[in-house]
């Protein structure tokens, strides 16, 4: 069965439930806008059951049962935490996983009114999060890596999307990044996809933030990005001081990192535009507002 042949319903996801976890399979079952790797359905009112689709293999589920209920327990924002695993079967023959709710909407269809407070509660929860991992923690290759190992994608976006008017300011920035010093630091527990659609908000601010399958261990300024893809204008600085850790070369790193996903998000909302899978129109505008962003904080 193909990725394309698999379609799934709200009556697909009762019948696994059914079969696998059938004291659950009373609760209502709603489908979650958004997702593409994965997707989401609410299951009652303090569920969701996360269904494998787009991704070609089960490594970032797997890698949320494994490590989200190690993390989830020191860290100040609620994260979802899984409850329940699904396993390929007949009915369906990828992974699925049961996971508490995370209440809030999400940050590209919402926005972040109290911009201090949420500077702050973001230096707070990536200070609890960066912390040194464990051998045994998962890596990544390029979303690990230094912004060097990532020039070939950061090329693609720019010449797909950058504007004209701020193309030259653009690219001086990333060779910035690019002319920054490594991490020389241990390996730090990392989120590794920090953008609107990852986090929540509620009355205004940072609630919790979402989708972890691609947390590793490696370099803080992936995350630290964020100060300006998520952030609203004017608070990188605050976050900057409230998270106390990034010297000089992380926030160049950083600042370069937020430019190459706000120029992927700017390519995600132009394929939305033209109707191109996995496109997604509501990411161009904020991509936009994120890459005038790192231009002018």
């Amino acid at each position: 069965m193909t990725d394309a042949e698999i379609e799934i319903t709200a009556d697909l996801v009762r019948g696994l439930l059914r079969e696998q976890h059938p004291d659950l399979a009373g609760l209502p079952v709603r489908e979650v806008a958004g997702g593409w790797g994965n997707q989401m359905w609410r299951l009652g009112d303090g569920l969701a059951v996360r269904m494998q689709r787009m991704d070609p293999t089960p490594r970032l589920q797997l890698n949320e049962r494994r490590w989200l209920p190690v993390l989830a327990p020191r860290l100040p924002l609620p994260v979802p935490t899984p409850v329940r695993s699904g396993e390929p079967s007949a009915r369906f023959p990828k992974h699925w996983t049961v996971m508490t709710w995370v209440h809030g909407e999400p940050l590209d269809r919402s926005s972040i009114s109290r911009g201090d407070h949420a500077a702050d509660t973001l230096a707070g929860f990536l200070k609890a999060l960066h912390v040194e991992a464990p051998a045994d923690a998962p890596v990544s290759g390029d979303r690990g890596g230094h912004p060097r190992t990532c020039t070939d994608g950061f090329d693609r976006f720019f010449h797909a999307v950058v504007p004209g008017d701020v193309a030259d300011d653009v690219r001086a920035v990333w060779d910035d990044a690019v002319a920054a010093p490594e991490w020389d630091g241990p390996p730090l527990w990392v989120h590794g996809d920090l953008h609107p659609a990852n986090v929540v908000v509620s009355y205004g601010t940072l609630s919790g933030v979402i989708d972890f399958g691609d947390m590793f261990a490696g370099d803080p300024a992936r995350d630290l990005a964020a100060a300006w893809v998520i952030l609203p204008a004017g608070t990188a600085s605050r976050f900057f001081d409230a998270y106390g850790r990034a010297d000089a070369g992380t926030i160049r790193r950083a600042r370069g990192l937020a430019a190459l996903k706000s120029l992927f998000l700017m390519l995600m909302g132009r394929n939305g535009d033209r109707g191109l899978p996995g496109g997604k129109p509501a990411w161009g505008p904020a991509g936009r507002a994120a890459l005038d962003r790192v231009l002018r904080d």
